[in-house]
């Protein structure tokens, strides 16, 4: 009986530790609640009150060189890329807040001082232009003292070796899907942030990349069936749409 329960022990605590694995980041912030909206300041501090790891955002770079916190690449049809920051300025998002800086954006994390702030940097057609989001994200980042709890991602290679140049102690993960884990670790990179269906594809690219000391995050998980199995395989982080449900999986 003593070796039975032994054993029951054994595999509770085994599957303990790979429950604990997983951390929670919200998909552009915890949007899906009352008075927040994707990417707006309050998505940002809603996710601080529900207690995820992370909160995810991203960033575009105007005409002008101003960094501005929105997903897609208009606002209220207004390309953003090629707009100077004052076309863009009173724009507003769905629950009324003006487009956030990123300035402004940085300055709210400030306040929530146990999350970690998922940074993605969006692609620009122009490199210098990417070239120029890194080295003032960078600069605007160690302004506001946020270097040890910002992790970067970006769907441009180009964007992801500029950040390992310039800041090689920063945590940058790959979005594409279309790089294994061993050519991610001679790059540089801290891991892999990939499309569910990617590692789906890829099963065995979660077991490689731990091998190699790298980290997996799977994006865009909302069905609780499919954060159960991706709990299961161990994954260090889910993006996802639903935290709060995520959260309740991981516990």
């Amino acid at each position: 009986m003593k070796k039975i329960l032994l054993l029951l022990a054994c595999l509770l605590g085994t599957s303990a530790t790979v429950f604990a694995q997983t951390k929670v980041v919200a998909h552009r912030g915890y949007w899906d609640t009352a008075g927040s909206y994707e990417n707006s300041i309050a998505s940002l501090n809603k996710a601080g009150e529900v207690g995820v790891f992370g909160s995810e955002f991203d960033v575009h770079i105007t005409a002008d060189n101003i960094l501005v916190v929105n997903h897609d690449p208009t606002i209220h049809k207004v390309p953003i890329q090629t707009s100077t920051y004052a076309e863009l300025k009173d724009l507003t998002l769905g629950n009324g807040e003006k487009l956030p800086t990123l300035e402004q954006y940085l300055e709210a994390g400030t306040k929530i001082p146990n999350m970690r702030m998922v940074l993605e940097i969006k692609s620009n057609k122009r490199t210098v232009m990417e070239d120029r989001s890194v080295l003032g994200i960078l600069n605007m980042v160690r302004k506001y003292g946020l270097e040890d709890r910002t992790d970067y991602i970006a769907f441009s290679m180009n964007v992801c070796k500029e950040l390992v140049k310039l800041a090689p102690a920063a945590d940058v993960y790959y979005l594409n899907g279309d790089v294994s884990p061993a050519d991610l670790k001679e790059l540089g990179m801290a891991g892999l942030d990939y499309h569910f269906n990617k590692l789906k594809e890829h099963p065995e690219w979660i077991k490689e990349a731990h091998d190699l000391g790298l980290k997996v995050n799977v994006w865009t998980v909302d069905d609780v069936e499919m954060m159960k199995e991706f709990i299961a395989q161990g994954v260090d982080f889910i993006t996802t749409n639903k935290p709060v449900e995520c959260l309740e999986l991981v516990k």
